[in-house]
């Protein structure tokens, strides 16, 4: 944040309550909102003595809620470029498991902080960081925590627990380790305003029954959703088929876990039946659009979904399955895959998208992110009205969601902090960033 106790951002336009204002402002308080409205009104009621707020003129800008990534690995970030053209077993075995190996804490950190850097500029102010690579404890964990606190992004840390066999052992630990670790984590972050951990089970394939079933019971035990990838390709879907004679979502209903707290990733190898079940018992899902395009997975029911009253969020996956790390992109590939599978330009709507990308993301994981209203977080991001990809100015949401330039983004406020200031990051020097992850990533590319 300034010097300043309270900020009233006063920009040309803001999206608050589902439309677009002319002249209102946001004020800023303890790293929240504390009142949304016409700028002279709100001038009019500052709270306390007037230098105790500081007004922040926005001019030409459009100020819109912060973005969610609800599914995000950020040290892949590090692996851009390595495993593209790739369907999800090569580039699983050829490119994650040997190069993922080869990063220790500091490693992790570079990553971490290069991968929220970029979402920063690109308007994501809240990201899960679905982190495996615990290598025997918690210190890589804090590595990627350590990243975001540098960086400024609010971070839900989404702790693996990983006991298949195939894996790097770096990744693997048994169920008591796991359940030990993970309380560990949440227990000594459980203050920090702008950090979040949640238990996180990878996957069907990855984790053992009873390692979901652990994580499942800790989740419940503080209140804390949980994360799983679910039917993420074929190949997943075919496999629990084969072992336990049932799909995905029917396995996890067998095993108890099937519930309201539970976020199933990806979930693209369903059927009607199976999203019906989803809808009875309240789970959410986070769905990776572009990331399922490039490994040529598939596409998720959104729409199904949706008229059920599942709750979705949006997020780019890692860093090497996307090579994108945007929310805005992310909703502009959600709202066009579903017209192209149904066949119907109608079939879901930019401000539905836009949604997703916001709102969404703080339903499914159960923060108060996303919207421009009192009592939400001071999670914010500024668009310059001048950019010619906000232009004609007819629709303008719409024009957010299908022709947004990652370049109109200019600023970016987390806990009420600006974070990007005319398109730079404030807390650390990106140049200086690079060299890192040049340094780190040299040897690799022979």
């Amino acid at each position: 944040m300034s010097d300043a106790a309270v900020v009233l951002l006063a920009p040309d336009r803001c999206y608050a309550a589902g439309a677009v204002h002319d002249g209102w402002a946001v004020r800023l308080e303890g790293g929240r909102i504390s009142a949304v409205g016409p700028r002279a009104a709100l001038v009019a009621s500052a709270s306390g003595a007037p230098e105790r707020e500081e007004i922040v003129p926005l001019p030409g800008r459009l100020l819109l809620p912060g973005g969610v990534n609800a599914h995000n690995h950020s040290f892949q970030s590090l692996l851009r470029g390595f495993g593209d053209d790739l369907d999800f077993m090569g580039w699983r075995d050829r490119v994650l498991y040997p190069f993922s190996r080869r990063l220790d804490a500091r490693g992790i950190e570079i990553g971490a902080a290069f991968a929220f850097g970029e979402m920063l500029r690109h308007g994501i102010t809240t990201v899960v960081d679905f982190f495996y690579i615990q290598g025997g404890g918690n210190a890589n964990a804090e590595a990627a925590i350590r990243a975001a606190k540098r960086v400024g992004i609010r971070l839900v840390l989404a702790r693996a627990f990983y006991d298949w066999t195939g894996a790097p052992p770096e990744y693997r630990e048994t169920v008591a380790e796991a359940t030990a670790r993970c309380r560990e984590l949440m227990a000594r972050h459980a203050g920090d305003p702008t950090v979040t951990v949640q238990p996180a089970p990878h996957s069907l394939h990855a984790a053992s029954p009873e390692m979901i079933r652990a994580a499942a019971a800790l989740a419940a035990e503080v209140r804390s959703p949980f994360h799983i990838h679910v039917a993420e390709y074929r190949a997943e879907r075919d496999q629990v088929e084969a072992r336990h004679g049932v799909t995905p979502v029917r396995y996890l209903d067998q095993l108890g876990v099937l519930g309201p707290s539970l976020i199933g990733v990806h979930c693209v190898w369903l059927d009607g039946g199976e999203v019906e079940l989803m809808a009875e018992r309240g789970a959410r899902v986070a769905y990776c659009p572009s990331s399922n395009m490039i490994l040529g997975d598939g596409v998720t029911r959104l729409r199904e979904m949706r008229a059920l009253g599942v709750p979705v969020a949006l997020g780019t996956d890692g860093g090497c399955t996307n090579n994108r790390l945007s929310i805005f992109e992310e909703m502009r590939m959600a709202a066009l895959l579903q017209k192209v599978t149904h066949l119907d330009g109608t079939a879901f709507g930019a401000e539905e998208a836009f949604r997703l990308g916001t709102a969404g993301g703080g339903e499914v994981l159960g923060l108060p992110v996303g919207e421009i209203v009192p009592g939400q977080l001071g999670d914010l991001v500024a668009l310059d009205l001048g950019h010619p990809s906000l232009h004609p100015p007819n629709a303008l949401m719409k024009n957010v969601v299908y022709a947004l330039s990652p370049q109109a983004i200019t600023d970016t406020w987390v806990h009420g902090r600006r974070v990007v200031r005319d398109g730079r990051l404030v807390s650390l020097d990106e140049m200086e960033l690079l060299g890192e992850v040049r340094a780190l990533t040299r040897d690799w590319r022979a």
